[in-house]
């Protein structure tokens, strides 16, 4: 490991300062994910930012029936509060679903959104990587790439982005709260992760220094019956080769709104819009959904041995769409 300075802030502001300061500096909050990144020599910080002692951990009610996660509450307690349980049950279900209860206790909503992609191309300095250092090109397009993306994809990357939670904040339309050198700020979340293109390196369109100080959740009576699928290699802790976050309302057999989140699937957390548009009015039926998941895919590019994600990812969908409108008929799943 490659020596690097380290210092533990006791104020916002002061943190804020020490890595504006120094554009080889980071942040350090649970660490699940950077400490790793340290020791491979993938992430080469001169200085890290111990962020632990801030006071935004919190998770409080809104007025309007929202709710704020602070950026340092950790996933175990987010998943755990009874709020988010009863009200948001698929972003309590993507946190337990998304780690071990270690790594839960450990990590922190705001470094989960953070977290570094995990394709082995990236995490081994010796292969071509874009998102590591631009212009080098991307072995996995013609490597090994089954657990790769099929959508939001380009020429320079095809990694997918592995939190589980972000499938669901992405479907809720949660902001996150942002602060820096030149003070506050929100973000939409589907605005906060950008596509591959061609700087696949820029991941996210905040300055250095700037620090995920809470997420918004807005109130969303739908999501009482909300939920989230992962399909995986194994049922324990493994990264999703596919998953959906779906809350839905209807009227009768009608859809009258929809959210939809697509995971493991695509470069960013996807937002199934397209699904979404073609639900709205139709019958909550699994041959509807599948018409609207099979759009949803239409795009989809397919490399040497992922081909099958594009399936995968519509089944996903279907079975999801189809459990969350058994619980808003209020039957049994």
């Amino acid at each position: 490991m490659r020596s690097f300075a380290y210092s533990r802030a006791s104020d916002m502001d002061s943190a804020i300062a020490d890595v504006s300061a120094d554009p080889t500096s980071e942040y350090l909050a649970g660490g699940t994910t950077e400490v790793d990144m340290l020791r491979i020599g993938v992430v080469r910080p001169r200085r890290v930012v111990d962020i632990n002692d801030l006071p935004i951990a919190a998770i409080e009610e809104l007025a309007d029936g929202g709710i704020r996660l602070g950026g340092l509450s950790r996933m175990s307690d987010v998943a755990a509060h009874p709020v988010v349980r009863e009200r948001y049950p698929m972003v309590s279900e993507s946190l337990e679903k998304g780690a071990s209860a270690q790594l839960r206790n450990m990590a922190s909503m705001g470094g989960n959104l953070m977290q570094k992609v995990r394709c082995s191309y990236f995490r081994d300095g010796d292969r071509a990587c874009n998102k590591r250092e631009r212009g080098s090109g991307c072995a996995a397009i013609e490597g090994v790439n089954r657990t790769h993306a099929v959508l939001g994809t380009s020429d320079y990357c095809i990694a997918t982005h592995p939190s589980d939670v972000a499938v669901a904040l992405t479907a809720l339309d949660a902001v996150i709260r942002l602060r820096g050198p030149e003070g506050e700020r929100t973000v939409a979340f589907d605005d906060f992760f950008l596509l591959p293109g061609d700087t696949p390196d820029l991941e996210h369109p905040i300055g250095h220094g700037e620090l995920i100080t809470a997420i918004d959740l807005p109130a969303l009576p739908m999501a009482r019956t909300s939920h989230y699928l992962k399909v995986r290699d194994r049922e324990s802790y493994e990264f999703a080769l596919t998953s959906a976050a779906v809350a839905l309302s209807m009227e009768g057999d009608t859809v009258t709104e929809v959210r939809m989140g697509l995971g493991g699937a695509a470069t960013k957390p996807w937002r199934a819009r397209r699904a979404e548009q073609m639900l709205l009015g139709a019958t909550a039926e699994p041959e509807a959904f599948a018409r609207a998941a099979a759009a949803e895919l239409s795009d989809a590019v397919p490399r040497s041995m992922n081909g099958f994600k594009i399936e995968l990812a519509q089944r996903t969908m279907v079975r999801a769409l189809t459990e969350v409108a058994s619980r808003t008929r209020g039957g049994t799943v």
